[in-house]
């Protein structure tokens, strides 16, 4: 490489848009992605038998909101725009054992047996609040569980958000920031979208058009250094050194610090900081259907449970797009040192066993015709309320060094949509400058 390209670290949504965008502008771009695969905690995997390339299927659940306007303009760019299709699936939420469609629809809402009449229109008046403020500027000094048990009740907080909040973030949830549950509250839409044929499509165009532009996307090779090197900077990996005009980190900022040694004191006080749980996902195949109601998402509110939400995915995209399988996510949100994130998905499922009967008594071994796991790192930031002051600046005190991160799309904290709109933002900055 020579001191005149761009290099990207990591090929995600983001990383792997910024590249498209600065490709289609004539610049010559170099992505660095660790994985075997592009498209980060969106990538997806074949689902075929032995000798089979069956469909895409992405190794941690996704699907689109209405309000995702820059994820769908890029399917659109791509050529994409026909696979993507709108559904309304039943979402519902696991109490005292029981099932209870739980979403923005304000009837779902008024129809909570579990709660009292008076709990469920503060719940909802609640919800209708967080839809309608514009912004999340009040909420800032407020953590989620004060806030949601102040305003929507204790009783609402004790039965749907506390076992919501608990179930994502462990002991940390009482330390979770209310501009987090803003976002969630204030732009997911009753109406969600997917991509017939998998989301890894929209990556794997991406690789195609960078590389029909003169750039490279190198994938199963990680940046193990970054130094200033004359009026560039070198990146260390596995293929040696390289020198580069701009480098630009699209990975966690605490890793680009680690990566970048010569990153001043100060900076590393401010923005190498904060935590993030790991993502574990089992995925079953069955030969039968395991939520009752064509269920799609089923958040889990009883105690006891060994994962945090049960999807099944073709209550959502029917089976006739997997060859008739019947396929079921089971998702945790973990420690990054915890165990769990190194089971192999046999060990997975001796955990999970006994939470999949009690969801479905008569489930048993043999509905399962193929099971896969996957974990990640980095896959769900700790938004306390002192997030916001760490956010750190796209440009670092190294020249030419930057960073891109799911920090910067706060009160969002991750999502396809975000990553490419951080990407576009941040491209249309670099070109103008």
């Amino acid at each position: 490489m020579t001191t005149q390209d761009t290099a990207i670290l990591g090929g995600g949504a983001l990383g792997l848009t910024l590249a498209w965008r600065l490709a289609q502008a004539g610049e010559r771009v170099v992505v660095f992605e660790r994985e075997g695969e592009a498209g980060g905690l969106a990538a997806g995997f074949r689902i075929g038998t032995a000798g089979e390339q069956g469909p895409w299927l992405e190794k941690f659940y996704h699907h689109l909101f209405a309000t995702d306007s820059d994820a769908i303009a890029l399917i659109g760019e791509l050529g994409l725009g026909a696979k993507l299709t709108w559904r309304t699936p039943n979402s519902s939420m696991l109490i005292g054992g029981k099932p209870y469609r739980l979403d923005s629809d304000p009837r779902s809402i008024l129809s909570l047996a579990p709660l009292p009449l008076l709990d469920r229109l503060r719940l909802g008046a609640g919800g209708a609040a967080l839809k309608f403020l514009p912004s999340p500027g009040p909420l800032a000094s407020s953590t989620a569980a004060g806030w949601l048990s102040r305003w929507m009740g204790p009783r609402a907080y004790e039965t749907i958000w506390k076992p919501m909040l608990v179930g994502k973030f462990g002991e940390r949830a009482d330390d979770i920031a209310m501009p987090w549950m803003w976002a969630r509250a204030h732009y997911r839409t009753l109406r969600l979208g997917y991509l017939l044929g998998g989301f890894q499509q929209i990556y794997e165009a991406l690789v195609a058009g960078i590389e029909a532009r003169g750039g490279v996307v190198r994938l199963g090779v990680e940046a193990q250094a970054i130094h200033p090197e004359g009026q560039g900077l070198r990146i260390t990996s596995a293929l040696g050194d390289e020198t580069y005009a701009r480098v630009i980190s699209t990975l966690p900022t605490r890793v680009t610090c680690r990566l970048a040694p010569d990153l001043p004191a100060d900076y590393r006080a401010r923005y190498d900081w904060g935590e993030a749980f790991g993502a574990h996902c089992l995925i079953l195949a069955l030969d039968r259907p395991l939520l009752p109601e064509q269920i799609y998402w089923l958040a889990i509110g009883d105690a006891g449970y060994p994962f945090l939400n049960a999807i099944e995915h073709t209550n959502f995209i029917g089976p006739e797009e997997y060859g008739g399988r019947r396929l079921v996510y089971f998702g945790n949100y973990i420690p990054m040192n915890h165990p769990v994130l190194r089971e192999t998905p046999e060990q997975a499922l001796e955990r999970y066993l006994p939470g999949i009967q009690r969801l479905n008594p008569a489930f048993t071994r043999d509905w399962i015709t193929q099971m896969w796991g996957f974990a990640a790192p980095w896959a769900q930031p700790i938004v306390t309320r002192e997030y916001a002051n760490h956010i750190p600046p796209h440009e670092t005190p190294i020249p030419n060094l930057y960073v891109a991160n799911m920090f910067q799309v706060y009160p969002q904290d991750r999502g396809q949509n975000y990553s490419i709109r951080l990407a576009n933002r941040l491209a249309q900055r670099l070109l103008a400058d």
